[in-house]
């Protein structure tokens, strides 16, 4: 008799997952309906429910928000579980950043390479004229010396005569070199050329990015401003 009665309690409790379960699935389903109409022509990457009964997760663009069942209520900012501190929104916005950058083809990045293995990769969003990005990119040798590849996109935030340099940069013979002199404050030769610069800019702020240097790790995490190349190193190896 107690297994059969186990078994009604195990046959309840599959019922009852499968009836919320398919609750969840159906407010995903009317947020997106709702959504589609209240915002036609949005970039809407994802509906989940999160962790807060009620609330529906919800990538639209660069932003994760939250918004109940009707959309009638949305909520902006930071989403963090108590008990383990975990930032959920980040979480989800490195969700965002790595399905925006994982298919960019490298091709259209300046890239440092590190000559003996590879250890890791980053992917650094950055202006030719910001002094933080310039001492970030004065320890590229160092982050060569650790294996850390290091893909540059380009943010320029400082008018034409900052545009222009970026170009020049990306159609010079030798880019890794002029953006070296350009880095250093040096002069390089104006060109101009087929180039991917629009699609940087336009892919940073895709991912969030607000300011430069913005450093993305593997796992999509980004870390907004310069971070010192050996701090860099050990959060790399400790993730």
């Amino acid at each position: 008799m107690k297994t059969i009665s186990h078994l009604f309690v195990l046959l309840g409790s599959l019922l009852s997952f499968s009836v919320f379960a398919a609750d969840l699935d159906d407010g995903v389903s009317r947020l997106e309906e709702i959504l589609s109409k209240m915002l036609p022509g949005a970039e809407i990457t994802q509906i989940k429910p999160s962790p807060v009964t009620g609330l529906y997760e919800v990538i639209l663009g660069p932003q994760v928000v939250y918004m109940n069942g009707d959309a009638s209520y949305y909520l902006s900012g930071e989403l963090i579980e108590t008990a383990t501190r975990k930032n959920l929104t980040e979480s989800s916005k490195s969700i965002l950043r790595l399905s925006k950058i994982k298919n960019y083809p490298e091709a259209n990045m300046v890239v440092y390479t590190p000559k003996k293995k590879i250890e890791h990769t980053i992917t650094v969003v950055t202006d030719i004229d910001c002094p933080y990005c310039r001492r970030l990119h004065n320890e590229i040798a160092e982050y060569m010396e650790n294996g850390i590849k290091v893909r540059y996109l380009f943010m320029p935030l400082k008018g034409k005569k900052d545009f222009a340099t970026t170009v020049s940069v990306w159609c010079s013979d030798d880019r890794n070199e002029s953006l070296d002199i350009a880095k250093a404050g040096g002069q390089i030769e104006a060109k101009t050329c087929d180039n991917p610069i629009s699609e940087h800019l336009s892919l940073a702020r895709a991912m969030g990015v607000n300011g430069t240097p913005a450093i993305i790790l593997e796992d999509g995490e980004m870390l907004p401003g310069y971070v010192p190349v050996k701090k860099l190193v050990d959060v790399l190896n400790k993730s």
